[in-house]
């Protein structure tokens, strides 16, 4: 009995110090997109487009570049062509195929240096580059231009 009042003290004690101030939760994020509905909102058709990886800077391929295709208006990716990596000596692997109501005149990537085989990890920064053509456009690296790193966005 002694131990039971004990514990009942210790919890009376501690609720007594207890912050009475409401907490507020945590904003809920939600993700709505747009992309998938381009079609009905501007009326214009939906039309595949591939892009072909060109050109090479060395001083932004580095070990190897990975790229991650972000959604943008007119496109957004196709989700299993969103995914690039190019070697130092230029190679390509994986395919850049976008689902567009106009053809594409710039594209964003999220980026990040990484030997072909490196596990997936967070990602540098935006890269921006400008796209050529119709709907085998065409984007060359050396032309791209590197975006602030993400931590220059802050929170």
């Amino acid at each position: 009995m002694k131990k039971i009042i004990a514990i009942l003290s210790v919890f009376c004690c501690v609720n007594a110090f207890a912050d009475d101030t409401p907490q507020m939760p945590a904003p809920r994020v939600s993700l709505f997109s747009t992309t998938v509905d381009w079609s009905g909102v501007t009326g214009l058709p939906l039309s595949q487009y591939s892009g072909k990886i060109t050109g090479s800077s060395r001083s932004l391929v580095k070990n190897g570049l990975v790229l991650y295709y972000l959604d943008a208006f007119p496109c957004y990716g196709a989700a299993d062509s969103v995914r690039i990596w190019v070697s130092p000596s230029g190679e390509v692997v994986g395919n850049l195929r976008l689902i567009c109501v106009a053809n594409p005149k710039t594209v964003q990537f999220a980026y990040h240096n990484a030997t072909a085989d490196a596990p997936q990890s967070e990602t540098t920064g935006l890269l921006t580059c400008p796209a050529t053509g119709d709907y085998d456009f065409n984007i060359d690296l050396s032309k791209c231009t590197v975006g602030p790193n993400w931590s220059k966005y802050g929170k």
